[in-house]
């Protein structure tokens, strides 16, 4: 398995940006599969966004769609993720999760993912 370290989050106002990254552990990150979830409280953790091993495909829940883009550079082991126009409704907890390849599943599927990171708080203020 591979070990992931979140940072980047914190509190901003609405309309603010803020870019997660996902740093990961081992020489293998290129094989690696690579999700953002988030989790507000009281609410089941959601999907947030999906992005296949060399970049080509990104997948977005309908929510984040035109605001939130996910990359990653596989030369620095790490994935991001550019989150703008922040909205109150955006504030959650937000993990990094990977699984290696081949991926079975739908990457909207939580339990698609065997790695998790320890998560970073988003706050966003009206």
């Amino acid at each position: 398995q591979v070990q992931l370290v979140e940072s980047g989050g914190g509190l901003v106002q609405a309309g603010d940006s803020l870019r997660l990254s996902c740093a990961a552990s081992g020489r293998t990150f290129s094989r690696y599969h690579m999700g953002w979830f988030r989790q507000a409280p009281g609410k089941k953790r959601e999907f947030v966004a999906a992005i296949t091993l060399s970049g080509g495909g990104t997948y977005y829940a309908d929510s984040v769609k035109g605001r939130f883009t996910i990359s990653r550079e596989n030369a620095k082991n790490t994935v991001y993720l550019q989150m703008n126009s922040l909205k109150p409704e955006d504030t959650a907890v937000y993990y990094c999760a990977a699984e290696p390849h081949p991926f079975r599943g739908t990457y909207y599927n939580e339990g698609a993912f065997g790695s998790w990171g320890q998560g970073t708080q988003v706050t966003v203020s009206s």
